[in-house]
């Protein structure tokens, strides 16, 4: 698995988003996700959605993934 590869699924998978993926050792990885479906959301409501455009990758492929899930309002 690649960083590349995870941001493009994240962004497909919640349309209007933008992510940022890092990751050296291809299993564990780390993604800021800005994304207006995330407004009035709490943060793990927000991780679900970006943990729902992975599926089966998590716990998989992607051994871990940690988030920072933001809207554009939020970024500062």
């Amino acid at each position: 698995m690649d960083a590349e590869t995870i941001q493009k699924l994240i962004e497909t998978g919640l349309p209007g988003a933008r992510a940022s993926v890092a990751g050296e050792d291809g299993v564990h990885f780390e993604a800021t996700v800005v994304a207006e479906v995330f407004r009035g959301k709490l943060p793990l409501a927000r991780h679900r959605l970006v943990y729902a455009t992975l599926g089966d990758l998590m716990g998989g492929a992607i051994h871990a993934l940690a988030l920072k899930t933001v809207t554009a309002d939020e970024l500062g």
